[in-house]
């Protein structure tokens, strides 16, 4: 059984200090053109409702056009809806929106291209695109850093790679705590899964 490609989203050579080395991960699709970016002068804001309270994220569409327009697509296509926060590590970062709460993964639209190299930080409180040990296999998954990152960044990164941030939390750190303080578990393949499922209630601009 091939283990999902996104579940485990940040490379053995990005942190194997502090998670368990990831599987081999099978080649991801050639990345789809880029969508339309979002214009520069704006900055959109998405609320996430999750059964733990809400998060707002303001995000950067003059340095992440791509990763932005993208997680603006899903966002608009209520793809989030009713996924959950599948991966959640405490000292680390809490990841979502790929999974149902039954563990069942989201099809989702082709990987786009890899923005990490734009002068944004992965410190606390932002949030970055999910990928494989693949530069350009993002898709929708998504993470939200709760302690600084710095070695997610592309001129730290060991794989000279790094993750993309394309936007950072307004309000909502609170909700982003209690959940990065879950208990978790392993539900087969699964590692860090919440025993009880946090659940994504709906992702909607507000901005």
């Amino acid at each position: 059984m091939i283990v999902s490609k996104l579940f485990r989203t940040l490379s053995a050579l990005a942190f194997a200090a502090i998670c368990t080395p990831l599987l081999a991960q099978a080649p991801a699709a050639k990345p789809a053109a880029a969508p339309a970016a979002a214009a520069a002068s704006e900055a959109p804001r998405v609320q996430f409702k999750t059964s733990m309270g809400n998060i707002t994220v303001e995000l950067d569409p003059k340095a992440a056009p791509t990763s932005v327009a993208n997680f603006l697509r899903y966002v608009d296509d209520k793809h989030y809806d009713g996924t959950i926060f599948h991966r959640v590590i405490g000292s680390f970062m809490i990841q979502g929106g790929g999974f149902m709460p039954s563990m069942r993964e989201k099809e989702t639209r082709p990987p786009i291209k890899l923005e990490s190299g734009n002068g944004l930080s992965n410190v606390r409180g932002t949030i970055a695109m999910a990928r494989t040990n693949v530069p350009d296999s993002a898709t929708a998954q998504f993470f939200i850093n709760v302690v600084d990152n710095l070695r997610l960044d592309k001129a730290q990164a060991s794989d000279g790679n790094g993750y993309a941030v394309f936007g950072r939390v307004i309000e909502g750190m609170d909700t982003v705590d209690k959940i990065r303080a879950v208990q978790t578990t392993t539900r087969g393949f699964y590692q860090n899964v919440p025993e009880t499922p946090v659940v994504i209630e709906s992702a909607r601009r507000v901005k």
